[in-house]
Parts: structure tokens; sequence; C-alpha cells
């Protein structure tokens, strides 16, 4: 009978974020204090599973929210670039709740393609990278489980990817909170199923930066 291994893609904590912009890949992005109390609560709600591998995007973000996880399982995190944010031309811009980028003609011209799409990162090259993380984090942990902390947008890519839904979307539907786990379980190197959890669901504050 094939080894079950589990890979938890998890998004980081509430970023201090007072001029909501879509900071995307900008620098100095920290998580607020709510944001270490989701990550915290992160680490407290699966320190019993079998975890043996930590992974992180580079993001500052995303590293302050491995961290409570890297002391609660004695791990090392590992830095893996692949499960950065996406790119984003829009990155800096004020976007409210959502239409900020919509009020200035100038960057109608990037808005032209929602399949690619045009302001920003293929997702087909996000499913890309985002499945040779999952791949590298199912060799390291195999027969136990991997957390892996990344983004709102490759987290949800690469789980309409694997459940071979259309990666074309509407941003104010994706099932991504802030410090929620989309957990991707194997039989050896095959998928058998998805799972979603908001650990932290009772810290979100609603509603957040899309794709944040």
């Amino acid at each position: 009978m094939a080894e079950t291994t589990v890979v938890h893609l998890l998004r980081h904590g509430e970023v201090h974020n007072p001029a909501n912009v879509l900071y995307g890949r900008l620098p100095g992005y920290h998580l607020s204090e709510t944001g270490r109390q989701m990550a915290e609560t992160v680490a407290k709600s699966v320190a019993g599973r079998d975890v043996v591998a930590l992974f992180s995007s580079p993001l500052e973000r995303a590293r302050e929210t491995a961290a409570p996880l890297a002391a609660a399982f004695g791990l090392e995190i590992t830095v893996d670039d692949r499960l950065i944010e996406a790119e984003n031309i829009f990155e800096g811009v004020p976007v409210g709740n959502g239409d900020g980028v919509f009020r200035s003609p100038r960057h109608y011209r990037h808005l032209w393609n929602p399949l690619r799409p045009s302001w920003g990162e293929r997702y087909t090259d996000v499913v890309q990278r985002m499945k040779g993380a999952i791949d590298t984090a199912r060799e390291a942990a195999r027969g136990h489980e991997a957390i892996m902390v990344s983004h709102q947008l490759p987290i949800w890519i690469i789980r309409l990817a694997a459940e071979r839904r259309r990666l074309p979307h509407d941003p104010r539907r994706r099932q991504c909170g802030l410090a929620s786990l989309t957990s991707f379980s194997f039989e050896g190197d095959r998928l058998i199923s998805v799972g979603y959890s908001e650990p932290a669901g009772a810290l979100v504050k609603r509603p957040t930066v899309p794709g944040a």
C-alpha cells in the first residue's frame, strides 16, 4: 500500500498595510499584531501533526508566519523562491476594496486579457513553479507532512489546477483566507484529495485586500 504524504499550503497572516496598497513582492511588509497572533494560532492548531519539513516564500510576511511553526516543530525554515507572490504590475497601487486600479485610465492598457492575466505573471507559470515546489516538499516529507508558507494567488491557482478547474477566476471568490491551510494529500506521488481549513479564522477582519 502506498505511503501517504500531506503537503499543507499556508497563506501568511495579516499584514500591516495602513496605505491599503497591493504590496505584492514589495519588501518591507511585515505581519501586523493580529497577523502574528494568526501565525501563533496556526502553529498551536497543527502542533500534534507529523510535520517534518517547513518551507517559506522569501517575503517577510511569509517567513514571519513560518517562525512559530519552526519553533513548535524544531525545524529550520527552507526558503523556496517558487513560493513567492505572483508578479503584478499594480504593486504599490492603492486598491481599497479592489476597485482602486480602475480609477485611473492609465491602468486600462494592462487589463486587456484577464485570461493570461495581462497585468502580471501568467497563471500557467504560477502553476509550474508551485507544482515544482510541492513536488520538492512531498519528497522531503514522504510518509509524513510538510508545511509551505505562500500567498493567496499562488495557493489558489495551484488548487484550481489540481482540481482541473479553469485558471481564470474572480478574485473575490477565492477560498484562501488569511492564515488558511490548503492541504494536498498524496498516496505515493498521486494526489488523492485537497482539503481546506481556517484555524485562525476567528481573527480575520473582513474585507481584506484581494490577492494580498
